[in-house]
């Protein structure tokens, strides 16, 4: 079986001018290499393909896979996720992870949570600021959480995204919308501790891989898992794997909203708890970062026991067995 690996590179775009915030959702070489070399452990043969732009040009020529391990973030339009899925479901070549409408849906957050919270699922109460104009209509109590409404790896998110008062509401909110030039996510602030969640499979076969707390060191932004926290979590953050009773609740909750929204495959779902100690959705990642040791998904599993070649097998196995189902 032939799998061509889809992927935006982070140098290249870096190279084009983009900035490390821009970029930081795309992959670096490192994660090729470890997927790639990882397939080819498993016995499958690799065709690295690249970004959308190379996937064109390659079926235009006539080029087809038997599978494709898509991880392009892309990178213009709240759509930009779904664009490699849509466009592989044209030509009718099957693909790992989720596809164009829950890629779509999860990359608008608030589109999420109400889709979420129709579950039953906890998630906190939000707002969502199109204009400046909506500001005064936030109707939230005090502390909020401000961030961009479709990005990731916590772009435009630092300790001053923590707001008080409405003049911090204001001018958080007016540099969000300016500096993204996209809506602002205004939801209720959870002050509780934080869990990220792997998940496995799809639908009734989802399954957790385990659950890490992320607990943020004296040297780090305070309060919230920032860019910075992010891109420096080597230093900044700890993560601890958790399994006692508050494991198995945050499972449940990340495994309910990981159905909610029709998750494939693999991904992550992120939960926060509020001042009652109930874990809350928070947000959602169907296409959580796979490098080894820096993402979180492949950290909480090594964590768990899960070697990072059985992981990428699961996740293949969940793409595989829905091949299958739609032949």
């Amino acid at each position: 079986m032939t799998i061509g690996l889809t992927y935006d590179l982070r140098d290249d775009y870096l190279k084009m001018g983009f900035s490390e915030e821009e970029t930081a959702e795309f992959d670096r070489i490192s994660t090729i290499e470890a997927i790639e070399s990882t397939l080819q452990s498993l016995g499958y043969k690799t065709d690295r393909i690249g970004h959308i732009k190379a996937l064109c040009e390659r079926l235009v020529k006539g080029d087809k896979w038997d599978l494709v391990f898509n991880i392009c973030e892309g990178l213009y339009g709240i759509g930009r996720e779904a664009q490699v899925p849509a466009l592989l479901d044209a030509y009718q070549i099957p693909y790992v992870f989720s596809g164009p409408l829950e890629l779509a849906l999860t990359l608008d957050k608030a589109k999420t949570k109400t889709i979420v919270k129709a579950a039953g699922v906890p998630t906190p109460d939000h707002f969502v600021v199109y204009t400046s104009d909506d500001i005064n209509k936030v109707n939230l109590p005090y502390p909020l959480f401000v961030k961009p409404l479709a990005e990731g790896t916590g772009k435009g998110i630092n300790g001053q995204n923590v707001i008080q008062n409405k003049e911090q509401l204001v001018e958080m909110s007016n540099f969000l919308l300016k500096q993204f030039k996209q809506p602002v996510l205004v939801e209720t602030f959870l002050s509780g501790r934080e869990f990220t969640v792997g998940i496995v499979g799809t639908g009734e076969k989802a399954k957790s891989v385990g659950v890490m707390e992320v607990i943020l060191n004296s040297n780090a932004e305070k309060m919230v898992y920032s860019y910075v926290n992010k891109e420096e979590c080597e230093e900044r953050v700890k993560y601890v794997l958790v399994k006692d009773k508050v494991a198995k609740d945050c499972e449940i909750v990340a495994i309910d909203a990981w159905k909610a929204i029709q998750g494939q495959d693999g991904g992550r779902v992120d939960l926060r708890m509020d001042d009652k100690g109930i874990p809350n959705f928070i947000e959602v990642n169907p296409l959580a970062g796979l490098h080894p040791e820096h993402s979180d998904l492949p950290i909480l599993s090594t964590k768990n026991g899960i070697t990072y070649k059985e992981l990428i097998s699961m996740i293949m196995d969940s793409a595989i067995q829905k091949v299958k189902k739609n032949l």
